[in-house]
């Protein structure tokens, strides 16, 4: 912890200095987190469609501006850039997340209640934290031995997608023979193409999380390992491999946590629940599992006072958000929160039970389409019109998702293969055009209400 966290939270703790609240933003790929953080700050600048953070209804919030954020190693989030991308005269969706970044918007709030007339307004700072939901999961490795977690990934590996090609590597393998770094290289190759593959499946619970963002560390020792089989004698294989899972957890997955996972306050999980939904049962179920295995990471609750002081903190709110909400029509939206609520069940009651308020929505960062009824075989259906990504403008309807959530988590834990008879479809929708109206941010579906949970109480 460096002097300016430790002063930020001395002043925190004794009621001095300007408030502060960190809020880290996850989720894992293609969940829409770059789409999320540039509408929220777009939405809090400019106010008009934020009706349900209540402090922007009533006025209480009296101006938002960006200011340089206070750590200076960390990339800055490019707002601007991905605004322009989904607001411009031809909108396209920005690049998803590949790294850590940061961003500062700062607020001056006006207090409400019986200190409105002695207080003048205070400014309150959210920094924003956008980092991949796939580095999270990494820090389950750090309660796992190489051999625990190399037990792990061989017995759920069969039949996914690639593992065909790595298992094959395995087999012909002599764990015997002298530690040889083409081999060595070439199971780190096939493990991280096995990866990939099952990442495009829709699949979640894959480590190490560097392995498919490594950045400018492809290449290192540190990523170049694979899970092994257990042998009743260590190969020297075996031996480096250990060691550099080893060295992974100390200088990748350690560092993160310490520098910034552990300085969150409130955080942000974003699911694709409809897209795991469409690539089938052992997708949902991973979501699942991956999502309880993320969950086991925080360490949420309420700190003390002396914590506060001394810059520890804990996760005190947890928003689990189902994103891609303007895919369904609005009377399809219940349901979609019923099966995100039910897919994380294990994971909320984790942090319920710690002390931590968690809860989950079913939110469209940015609103892609407009909704709209077709007919079919002579009954009007709810559906949904917009631009796909080849440019055709086309109305909807996905079929229904099933209004009890145990239909969908018992085939999945159960191992089932296929479901809902093909009665439910997934589509891709380009930004909508001409959405810009004065005094309003990008439109959305309950980002205001995920808003008011996540900062409503602090204004």
């Amino acid at each position: 912890m460096g002097i300016t966290d430790f002063t930020e939270g001395v002043l925190r703790g004794v009621g001095l200095g300007e408030p502060v609240i960190r809020i880290g933003v996850t989720g894992l790929s293609r969940a829409g987190k770059t789409v999320f953080i540039t509408s929220l700050v777009a939405n809090l600048m400019d106010r008009g469609r934020m009706g349900a953070l209540r402090a922007a209804a009533d006025g209480s919030i009296k101006a938002a501006w960006l200011q340089p954020q206070p750590d200076d190693t960390v990339p800055r989030f490019e707002l601007e850039r991905h605004l322009a991308a989904l607001t411009g005269p031809d909108p396209h969706w920005p690049e998803g997340t590949r790294q850590i970044s940061e961003l500062r918007l700062s607020l001056r709030v006006q207090p409400r209640g019986m200190l409105r007339g002695f207080r003048g307004p205070q400014v309150v700072h959210l920094d924003i934290v956008d980092y991949p939901g796939e580095w999270l999961l990494d820090l389950r490795l750090m309660e796992r031995s190489f051999d625990t977690w190399s037990k792990e990934v061989l017995e759920r590996m069969t039949g996914r997608p690639g593992a065909a090609a790595f298992q094959s590597a395995l087999q012909d393998l002599d764990l015997g023979a002298p530690l040889d770094e083409a081999t060595a290289r070439n199971l780190a190759e096939l493990y991280t193409a096995h990866l990939q593959e099952s990442r495009l499946a829709g699949l979640s619970d894959l480590t190490p999380g560097r392995f498919l963002l490594p950045g400018e560390m492809a290449g290192s020792p540190a990523l170049t390992f694979a899970p092994l089989p257990p042998a009743p004698r260590k190969s020297p294989l075996h031996r480096e491999f250990a060691r550099r899972y080893e060295a992974y957890k100390s200088r990748i997955v350690k560092p993160f946590f310490r520098d910034h996972f552990a300085r969150i306050d409130r955080q942000v999980v974003l699911i694709d629940v409809l897209g795991a939904i469409h690539a089938g049962p052992q997708a949902v179920n991973d979501l699942r599992r991956a999502m309880a295995d993320i969950l086991s990471a925080f360490n949420p609750g309420r700190t003390g006072w002396l914590a506060q002081m001394l810059g520890l903190r804990r996760v005190e709110r947890i928003l689990f958000a189902a994103t891609k909400a303007d895919h369904l029509h609005h009377t399809q939206h219940p349901r979609l929160t019923r099966i995100a609520t039910a897919l994380l069940r294990e994971a909320r009651d984790r942090a319920d039970f710690a002390g931590a308020r968690t809860e989950a929505l079913a939110i469209a960062s940015l609103r892609a389409t407009t909704e709209t009824t077709i007919e079919q075989n002579g009954t009007e259906l709810p559906a949904v019109r917009g631009r796909l990504m080849d440019g055709r403008l086309a109305a909807f309807y996905p079929g229904e998702l099933p209004a009890d959530p145990a239909m969908l988590l018992n085939a999945a834990q159960q191992g089932q293969q296929a479901w809902l008879d093909g009665d439910f479809e997934a589509m891709q929708f380009r930004p909508a055009a001409d959405t810009a109206r004065e005094g309003h941010g990008p439109p959305h579906i309950r980002l205001d209400r995920a808003a008011e949970f996540l900062i409503g109480d602090r204004l």
